[in-house]
């Protein structure tokens, strides 16, 4: 009798998994800069930053992976949105393009691209032997909230402030017009 691992190789699976979470990215990154609708920016930057905890999930990193999740998707992004609701609407007309401005931004983005793929194909990624520590969530969890207390406070005064800095820009761009 057959069974599932007979007919579907586990490996394959983890790659179609890897490929997927890959493909949600690109598309999420692509559909945070291509539209001009700040609000389809936004949704991408966070479809973006869900393949990015998929792969870190991919990779078994749960504690990255859950950090990624609810400090990008969740925070940041909601931010972002909070910040557009304070902001003028969207109806308004949209100043053109330059194409002085969008030659520079793709020129520097295909200078950044080949620069971190010159980089990623020259460093070599062999296995890494020496795992000396208990990367545990348990421990990390223990190491956030005892050694690295001040460090964790610090980043969460730095959302608060960010959050805070978003309404008062909001509310001097609504006094403006």
């Amino acid at each position: 009798m057959n069974t599932i691992s007979d007919l579907i190789q586990p490996v394959m699976v983890a790659r179609w998994i890897f490929w997927l979470m890959t493909i949600i990215t690109v598309a999420g990154a692509l559909l945070a800069v291509v539209p001009r609708n700040i609000v389809h920016n936004i949704l991408g930057l966070a479809l973006a930053m869900l393949g990015v905890t998929g792969i870190y999930l991919f990779l078994g990193s749960q504690f990255v992976a859950m950090m990624q999740l609810l400090i990008y998707v969740g925070a940041i992004c909601m931010t972002y949105i909070f910040a557009i609701m304070l902001s003028p609407p969207l109806e308004l007309e949209l100043p053109k393009r330059r194409k002085v401005k969008l030659i520079t931004a793709l020129f520097v983005s295909l200078i950044t691209f080949i620069v971190m793929a010159l980089m990623i194909l020259s460093t070599d990624w062999g296995p890494y032997a020496d795992i000396s520590r208990d990367w545990s969530i348990k421990t990390l969890g223990q190491q956030l909230l005892t050694r690295y207390f001040l460090v964790f406070e610090t980043i969460s005064l730095l959302l608060a402030i960010a959050i805070i800095g978003a309404i008062m820009i909001a509310g001097l761009v609504r006094r403006k017009n």
